[in-house]
C-alpha cells in the first residue's frame, strides 16, 4: 500500500490528527455533529458517562455513552470546507494506520449524524419542525475536486436545478443513508435540503451589499422536479448537508442529517425558543441510535 505523504495528513507531536486532536481510541462508530461548539454539551449534558474530552480551535469533541450506546459528539464550524476536513480526520482515525501512515485492509464505516439548524423554504414547514434531509443539494464547488459518482436521478436533478434556476454552475445531489433515514428520521418531516456556499448572498440574503440573484429565495421555493414519479422540491437552507452526504459516499460512510427549523424564510419570522427546538431535535435522534 502506498504510505501517505506527511504534508498530506498532518499529525501533531503526539500522533493525534491536526486538526480535531484525536486518536483512533477517542472515538466511536457513531459520531453525532454539530456546528456549533456550545452544542456539544448541549448533547453530551443527555450522556450517562463521558470518557474522553478535548478541544482545538473549534472541534470540540466528547465521547460517552448514552444507554448501552457509545457515541461521539463533535463540534465542526460552518461550511462545507470544514466538512471535508472533519471527514476526511475521522475517516483516517478508523482507516488508517497513522503510525505507518498506510491505509487499514479491514475498513470501519463510521454512522455520522448530523444535528444542525436551518430555515424553512416552503410555508408549509413552519419554525419549529423537524426535519430530516432525504436528497441534499450542494451550491459550493467543492465536489469540483473530486470523482463523485451520482446516480441517474441525482444527475437528473442536478441538470433540472441548474438549468430552472439558472444557477452559476452545475450543484452535485447525494441522498442520504437510507439505513440511518429508516432508524433515525422516523416520524420527522422529510426534506430536501439546499447546502449554500455562505449566508447572505448564495442563500438570497442582503443587508447592505446588492446581490447577483436576487430572485434566487423566490426560485429555489418555487422549484419542482420528478423524483421517480413523486414531485421533488427543496425545502430548506442549510451550509453543510451537501459536503456530508457526498464525503461519506466517497469514504464509504453513513451520514445523516436531521434540522431544526429556526427561520421560515417563506413567512419570514424566527422560532422563538431556537434553543428548544433543538433540545427536542436531539432528544429525538438519540431515542433512535
Amino acid at each position: 500500500m502506498a504510505r501517505i505523504p506527511a504534508s498530506s495528513l498532518l499529525l501533531n507531536p503526539d500522533g493525534s490528527v491536526y486538526h480535531l486532536g484525536l486518536l483512533p481510541h477517542h472515538i466511536s462508530d457513531v459520531v453525532i455533529t454539530v456546528g456549533d461548539p456550545d452544542r456539544v454539551d448541549q448533547v453530551a449534558s443527555r450522556f450517562h458517562h463521558i470518557e474522553f474530552e478535548t478541544r482545538n480551535r473549534e472541534f470540540v469533541t466528547k465521547t460517552g455513552t448514552y444507554g448501552s450506546r457509545r457515541i461521539t459528539v463533535l463540534s465542526t464550524g460552518i461550511g462545507t470546507d470544514n466538512i471535508e476536513l472533519v471527514m476526511t480526520e475521522l475517516d483516517a482515525l478508523v482507516n488508517v494506520d497513522l503510525r505507518k501512515r498506510e491505509p487499514l485492509e479491514e475498513k470501519r464505516r463510521l454512522q455520522i449524524i448530523r444535528i444542525g439548524t436551518s430555515g424553512s423554504l416552503q410555508p408549509d414547514i413552519p419554525v419549529g419542525t423537524l426535519l430530516y434531509s432525504d436528497y441534499a443539494v450542494g451550491l459550493d464547488a467543492m465536489m469540483a475536486y473530486y470523482h463523485l459518482s451520482m446516480t441517474e436521478t441525482e444527475q437528473a436533478l442536478a441538470r433540472e436545478l441548474h438549468e430552472k434556476i439558472q444557477l452559476p454552475h452545475r450543484p452535485y445531489v447525494v441522498q442520504c443513508s437510507p439505513g440511518l433515514r429508516d432508524r433515525v428520521g422516523t416520524a420527522m418531516t422529510r426534506g430536501n435540503t439546499v447546502t449554500a456556499p455562505g449566508f447572505f448572498a448564495p442563500q438570497g440574503r442582503s443587508v447592505r451589499i446588492p446581490i447577483r440573484y436576487a430572485n434566487l429565495l423566490e426560485d429555489m421555493s418555487a422549484f419542482r422536479g420528478r423524483l421517480d414519479d413523486a414531485e421533488f422540491r427543496l425545502t430548506n437552507f442549510e451550509m453543510e448537508t451537501a459536503g456530508y452526504y457526498a464525503m461519506a459516499r466517497l469514504l464509504e460512510h453513513d451520514a445523516f442529517s436531521v434540522n431544526a427549523i429556526i427561520v421560515s424564510r417563506a413567512e419570514g419570522s424566527v422560532a422563538p425558543d431556537p434553543r428548544g427546538v433543538v433540545d427536542t431535535l436531539i432528544d429525538e435522534v438519540l431515542a433512535r441510535l
